[in-house]
């Protein structure tokens, strides 16, 4: 079935650029993927290039050599954070530097400390009226002064799952990206600030694993202004469905709940709900929303559990099934139309059952996967995600890399529908399907265990490029909320 883009979502243009080819010098994207796609294409060379993405036992291709891989790429990505430091340094002009790369003024946003206080909060949230902040450019911060806004080894609250550098990831380029919107500065991330907003306040993230990636991102975010014994993490909350961070002084809490397509469905279960053959029920939501009264930010997403099949499986019965049984009968729908439905759902649900004058709501758009390297132009040899240190840049052609984004419309339409509670829709699709770089591939955990060297070397398939490392590109998508609770607050 051929997908439909919405005019109004067509990726964020990257800076106009000349076709890449090879010139002279050490910085060239171009030199620097030949290299590595060199190596790779070597240790590729009997490949048979129509192999399937989950090859058959006994037809799986060899694997590339990754430590090789990493080595080179390491030792590249550490080659451009010299040379744009000592740009810097020597006040040479950025000029010759890939823009994507260029040194980032002092003057730029950021994270700082909390000496800036408020009112640059209250200055910069000012600056945002009228600014789209989805459409601008990744921009390389080479001395890592704005990003990443906190280090994987500050924060005791990370889990194995994204903990790349900790599981053997050798270049830690992905963490130095900063978003810089085309026309305005995001205000600078401030811990203490956003402690403030949230003082005796919920905020709670709800949908699915995306979703959780993103909790354990606010929660290193705002834990490095807390000193150690004010704050507690409990997971596995009420049936094991909520994890809560708290910050004591504050007493804010900032949550994630397992719910993975918003109503109901048998893929519930916050530990087992690995279900191939999933089911929903389209029109119960009251069970898990329940457990979102009374919370002041409300943080939706729902999309990649939609990925397994182009038909979703919904219960003819109204309601959920009595007994936990969903073996009922069930109907085939197409997945724009079962996705709509549950959208109007939980649609209906916040106009009918959230006070706009107490509780914000926010609605996440879609987390791409990179898992068609052909998409952004890799050649032969390419495996997914994996051993990609760069964002996608001089891109000459329209980027397609497999989202659906006829649900990107239905989410947007829905939102844009609601009259009673103004829904915020964060839409980060886009400027996210540029982070081929980002994800954990094999640095990551399988069925809870951490991947093992041979696991490594087969990212054919074990590469995860779904979920993302911390620090990472989530934190951006904080730093979205951050400058909307920043600006609401200002216009109080």
């Amino acid at each position: 079935m051929q997908r439909r883009k919405p005019p109004s979502t067509v990726a964020p243009a990257v800076a106009k650029q000349p076709a890449p080819r090879r010139t002279p010098g050490p910085l060239s994207f171009a030199g620097f993927l030949f290299s590595v796609l060199l190596v790779a294409t070597f240790l590729y060379n009997h490949d048979d290039a129509k192999h399937a993405d989950f090859p058959l036992a006994g037809a799986r291709p060899r694997s590339p050599d990754l430590s090789l891989l990493q080595e080179a790429a390491h030792r590249k990505v550490n080659s451009f954070s010299r040379d744009a430091a000592r740009t810097r340094s020597t006040n040479l002009p950025p000029a010759h530097l890939p823009k994507l790369l260029r040194p980032v003024s002092s003057t730029s946003s950021g994270q700082g400390n909390s000496s800036s206080g408020s009112s640059s909060v209250h200055k910069a949230a000012a600056s945002l009226r009228g600014c789209d902040l989805y459409k601008g450019q990744w921009v390389y911060d080479a001395a890592g002064s704005q990003a990443p806004l906190y280090r994987e080894a500050e924060c005791e609250f990370l889990t194995e799952q994204v903990t790349c550098m900790r599981n053997g990831r050798r270049d830690d380029s992905y963490q130095r990206w900063r978003w810089q919107p085309g026309g305005c500065d995001l205000p600078r991330f401030e811990a203490r600030a956003l402690l403030e907003r949230l003082r005796n306040k919920r905020l709670m993230f709800v949908g699915d694993s995306l979703n959780r990636n993103q909790w354990e991102s606010m929660v290193c975010l705002v834990q490095s202004a807390i000193p150690r014994g004010h704050k507690t993490l409990t997971k596995f909350v009420n049936n094991g469905s909520l994890n809560v961070f708290r910050a004591h002084e504050y007493n804010a809490t900032v949550e994630f709940y397992w719910a993975p397509f918003l109503v109901q469905s048998n893929s519930d279960d916050p530990q087992v709900h690995s279900v191939r053959d999933r089911v929903i029920a389209w029109r119960s939501i009251a069970k898990h929303a329940n457990n979102w009264k009374g919370v002041h930010y409300l943080v939706f997403n729902t999309y990649i559990w939609w990925l397994n099949t182009f038909d979703i499986k919904v219960l003819k019965a109204r309601g959920a099934p009595g007994g936990g049984s969903w073996n009922s009968r069930y109907a085939l729908v197409d997945r724009p139309i079962a996705y709509r439905e549950v959208l109007k759902t939980w649609a209906k649900w916040v106009d009918r059952r959230i006070d706009p004058n107490k509780t914000t709501v926010f609605f996440m758009a879609m987390s791409p996967n990179h898992i068609t390297p052909e998409a952004w132009g890799a050649e032969a040899g390419a495996v997914k995600c994996a051993m990609e240190t760069q964002p996608i840049v001089n891109r000459t052609w329209a980027l397609d890399i497999g989202t659906d984004w006829r649900l990107h419309g239905v989410a947007r339409g829905v939102v844009r529908s609601m009259r009673r509670v103004s829904v915020r829709f964060v839409d980060i699709t886009a400027l996210s399907e540029l982070r081929k770089d980002a994800h954990t591939s094999v640095h990551t955990l399988r069925q809870g265990k951490l991947l093992t060297p041979e696991q490594q070397a087969d990212p054919r398939t074990y590469a995860d490029c779904i979920h993302w490392c911390l620090p990472g590109l989530p934190d951006t998508w904080n730093h979205f909320l951050y400058a909307h609770i920043a600006a609401d607050a200002d216009a109080d």
